[in-house]
């Protein structure tokens, strides 16, 4: 695609799949049994590659990325390649030491999972301290001047507490609000299969997140992850449905696919964690990145745009809602779809 100007190009690690929780909506099924990981030298290794191909953010997630104890030196390093991160936590395993790692590291968002009231957040985590420990190591944050803000998971049945989450955020000092529709993925699929908002629900809360951000000001940003079907019918380039520009070879990946995802076994996927396997990149335990993405381009880029195209095609038509779930909508379609196998 033709990435819009000024959009940024993220590159996802999932270090591992260690959690100190075992959540209910966890699309990577991360839990304190789980240890698959990779080693500090594949992730700089690819961190290291992803920059030199135009990627500018790289964002730690997980299972718990605050558990990768070699995640300190991976930040310095980070920083010195010039490109801004994210750490995403549940903010449970915040300390002193940890802090430091991403003070010292400077330039660094940490996005904190928060899944509604107390009560629904121990819930929805499987611990009954969750919500409490989290909220016990938000100053240290604070006094460290470091950006953070939450993420929201949207369910059928929680839009109720929008507006109690956006006081909280605010209270916190938290600088972004960011309001994500659960998606029946990962363990999602067999604890939460009837939870996923419909299109009323995503309707209402589009209005309450709208009406949240009036209110707030300028005093934080409250982002919702749907998408206005005319932005996606006048922005063909920036939703990878148009076709593959004849330079696009000698072009920097970051321009053909953001966000990529590299998960905790090696696998480089695009746009999400578990992303359909018959359009991953392949794993950088078996080959270097410039071999993966050359042999992409070559077998599996236009497939992907043709997925992309029908959805953005359909979005042209008249339609009963404004927007669309554009993610979702490129995740279905591409579990759905029939693609040549590679030789």
């Amino acid at each position: 695609m033709d990435a819009p100007t000024g959009t940024s190009r993220i590159f996802q690690v999932h270090p591992l799949r260690t959690c100190n929780l075992r959540c209910l909506h966890c699309y990577s099924e991360s839990a304190p049994v789980r240890q698959e990981h990779l080693s500090p030298e594949i992730i700089w290794e690819a961190i290291s590659a992803a920059a030199a191909d135009g990627y500018d953010v790289v964002g730690f997630s997980g299972g718990e990325p605050l558990l990768y104890e070699p995640l300190g030196e991976l930040l310095a390093a980070t920083r010195k390649l010039g490109v801004r991160f994210s750490v995403t936590t549940n903010g449970m395993l915040l300390d002193e030491r940890r802090v430091g790692w991403l003070r010292d590291s400077g330039n660094c968002l940490v996005a904190i999972s928060l899944d509604g009231q107390p009560e629904s957040h121990n819930r929805m985590r499987g611990s009954a301290r969750a919500f409490e420990s989290m909220q016990d190591r938000l100053p240290l944050l604070r006094e460290a001047g470091i950006a953070f803000g939450f993420i929201f998971t949207l369910t059928q049945f929680n839009c109720n507490e929008l507006q109690w989450v956006a006081d909280f955020a605010q209270a916190q000092g938290a600088q972004l609000l960011q309001v994500h529709p659960l998606e029946v993925v990962g363990r999602a699929q067999e604890s939460l299969g009837d939870a996923a908002p419909d299109d009323y629900e995503l309707a209402v809360a589009f209005v309450e997140t709208v009406r949240l951000q009036a209110e707030a000001g300028d005093g934080i940003v409250i982002h919702f992850d749907l998408l206005d079907r005319d932005f996606l019918a006048e922005n063909p380039a920036a939703f990878f449905a148009t076709p593959r520009a004849a330079d696009a070879a000698s072009r920097p990946f970051a321009d053909a696919i953001s966000p990529l995802i590299l998960e905790a076994d090696g696998t480089l996927v695009p746009l999400g964690y578990g992303f359909p396997r018959p359009f991953a990149l392949g794993n950088l335990r078996d080959a270097p990145w410039a071999e993966l993405i050359s042999g992409w381009r070559a077998t599996r880029e236009a497939e992907f745009r043709h997925v992309c195209q029908g959805i953005w095609e359909e979005a042209r038509e008249p339609a009963e809602w404004p927007f669309i779930n554009w993610y979702s909508e490129v995740r279905q379609r591409a579990a759905n779809w029939k693609i040549p196998a590679r030789n």
